[in-house]
């Protein structure tokens, strides 16, 4: 996390109470590299997938605070999906449901495919979709879904084999562990181009830039770009770009109050497309017409919208690895590291925007602060790379005199 200078602005609210039923949104879990180019969906470790196997046929997520059926329930309607939810009975807890589609979503690892999730802890049962709790905006005969590839769309609920159809739809349940909470004001629109999303503490640009770019423009546009004092922004992982659906509308499926200027596009993801068999030249986007999230060609163009971390979350919300601070930000003299604990083997690589080594040092152990002199580097952006036995960061820095 990074120090960044901040303007006092009126903040704009409005009453659209939602339910906040997470405690954060997990990232994707892509941790494999796939271009030179800084700023792509592994670079970004985040809440970090975490889950925890209670021994009793269930799955605490513990990033989101959601408890899973381990196994899911087989195949099934969907108006049976939901009947099988509320009657069942697992590892001694009731009050079992479908998910919303971002919680279904929360879930998948798009570091995987067939299935996107980490069959450690959810065994594969052959399940092509599954079932959320959401139907199409103005036609029932649709309902939200994710697949085993790792994306999410309205798909046509007689397509299930038990409806007549001839693909596998598959329900897993989902609890609250703790009463979920009712946010008064889902955004907030802080009145310097940027909006607060309130569920995901998520810091959205308000307006999307008006050019289309191809995948690797994207990445180099959102990291060089400054927007409301800060220059911490990047390009959002799928998973983050569909937190902003809204399936209640369409064309686009956004709140419009806040996003007025998003539009019908697709708008690119940071994260990279694992087919089978593995074939890297395409990556993830989110459709706003309706909210499906597919791929496209990398060297395709697309839409971008940037994202960055709330700087306002307190340090107790994050692991103690994500806990490291970079400041200041922007830079003249020195860039500051400080550790909050001590780490062994600790290698530090200062990048420039061209991905060019200006500074490495490998330490044996490391703790409290470093700091590495930037006086003789030009004015732009650069990149620490901090990267230890269990921890991989990326922060991004801006050098001006």
């Amino acid at each position: 996390m990074k120090k960044i200078a901040f303007l006092f602005l009126t903040t704009i609210s409005f009453a659209q109470s939602v339910t906040k039923s997470i405690a954060l949104l997990p990232d994707t879990g892509q941790t494999t590299s796939y271009t030179l180019t800084v700023g792509e969906d592994q670079d970004y470790s985040i809440n970090v997938p975490s889950f925890t196997n209670n021994g009793n046929g269930t799955i605490t997520d513990n990033v989101t605070q959601l408890m899973w059926q381990q196994t899911d329930g087989g195949e099934m309607t969907i108006e049976n999906a939901i009947t099988y939810c509320s009657t069942l009975a697992l590892g001694g807890y009731s009050g079992w449901r479908l998910p919303t589609p971002m919680e279904a979503m929360s879930i998948l690892n798009l570091q995987k495919n067939n299935p996107a999730e980490d069959v450690v802890y959810f065994p594969f049962t052959g399940a092509e979709y599954w079932w959320t709790n959401t139907f199409q905006v103005g036609d029932n005969s649709k309902v939200w879904c994710t697949n085993s590839g790792g994306g999410i769309g309205n798909k046509p609920k007689a397509e299930t084999i038990s409806a007549g159809g001839t693909k596998s739809y598959h329900v897993r349940a989902v609890r609250d562990i703790t009463t979920p909470t009712i946010l008064p004001n889902h955004f907030t629109d802080n009145g310097n181009g940027t909006i607060t999303d309130n569920v995901t503490q998520l810091v959205w640009q308000k307006v999307p830039n008006a050019n289309l770019f191809n995948w690797e423009q994207a990445i180099t546009y959102a990291e060089g770009l400054t927007l409301a004092s800060a220059s911490d922004w990047r390009l959002p992982n799928i998973k983050e770009l569909q937190s902003l659906n809204m399936e209640s509308t369409s064309s686009p499926s956004v709140n419009t109050t806040f996003f007025s200027s998003i539009g019908v596009h697709n708008y690119w993801s940071s994260t990279t497309l694992l087919p089978n068999p593995a074939n890297l030249t395409s990556a993830w986007y989110w459709n706003t017409q309706f909210g499906i999230t597919t791929y496209d060609t990398k060297t395709n163009t697309n839409y971008v919208i940037c994202v960055k971390g709330n700087p306002t979350l307190s340090s107790t919300e994050f692991s103690v690895e994500n806990e490291i601070k970079v400041y200041p930000n922007p830079a003249s003299n020195y860039v500051i590291i400080n550790f909050p604990k001590v780490l062994n083997s600790v290698q530090i690589e200062m990048t420039d925007i061209f991905g060019k080594i200006v500074f490495s040092k490998e330490e044996k152990s490391i703790s409290n602060e470093f700091k590495i002199d930037v006086k003789e580097f030009s004015d732009g952006i650069y990149f620490i790379n901090i990267k230890s036995d269990n921890l991989k960061q990326t922060h991004k820095v801006l050098v001006k005199k």
